[in-house]
């Protein structure tokens, strides 16, 4: 096993510490989660597959080697490993996720997971970290390296940023088989239908010509 390979599994392994704190604890084996109704149990969002007809593939999920395309706005891609990827999370409460970073300031903007900590292992690259606590507001933030690791408290908002000339790779554990994200830029200025302008004008202090143009910009994001 590479080093590429071992640092993933830790993030994944790692997680599992903070899984019973949130998600319900199982009392199975499993619960593999399916789309059809018909001779199953609805158990925490998700119907239950019976169990006498579960697979090795209702576990596993292939293709985490391939760097995803971070040619977009903020030069970022997660590919999350949730519930809904692999069915046998369900009832788990834990996913994984694989960041990629483009170079020169590739971000993860600041967003938070509602119902998840977040403990991510960079394995390429060098990235800047960070989160925020609640009132009063208080800031923390490291340099990451290959093998480093940091944990982001559930709910609270953080961000990930790549500071290197080169490609950032880093895979993070989530305690929560569907541990949702809220990306705070696009939560506030582009949701359908829109927050009234006068609103946030007076939340952040601007002018409604410069709220409205942000509007528009993540309207269409």
């Amino acid at each position: 096993m590479n080093s590429f390979h071992f640092l993933g599994l830790l993030a994944f392994a790692l997680a599992l510490s903070f899984a019973s704190a949130f998600d319900p604890s199982p009392l199975q084996d499993f619960c593999v989660a399916t789309p059809e109704p018909e001779n199953a149990v609805f158990v925490n969002g998700k119907f239950c597959k019976n169990p006498n007809l579960t697979v090795a593939g209702d576990f596993s999920i292939s293709g985490l080697n391939i760097p995803a395309f971070t040619g977009n706005r903020v030069g970022s891609n997660v590919t999350l490993v949730n519930v809904d990827k692999i069915p046998g999370l369900n009832t788990l409460g834990i996913s994984l996720a694989r960041l990629d970073f483009a170079p020169n300031g590739g971000l993860n903007p600041p967003h938070t997971h509602p119902r998840a900590t977040e403990i991510l292992v960079v394995v390429e690259g060098t990235l800047y970290v960070g989160f925020v606590t609640s009132n009063p507001n208080r800031l923390f933030t490291k340099v990451l390296y290959p093998g480093d690791v940091f944990v982001f408290p559930i709910g609270l908002i953080h961000f990930q940023f790549n500071i290197a000339k080169t490609n950032a790779v880093a895979f993070a554990g989530l305690s929560s088989q569907n541990p949702g994200v809220i990306t705070i830029a696009n939560a506030i200025f582009g949701p359908n239908p829109p927050i009234n302008p006068d609103v946030l004008a007076k939340a952040f202090q601007l002018d409604n010509y410069t709220v409205e143009k942000l509007q528009k910009l993540f309207a269409n994001a």
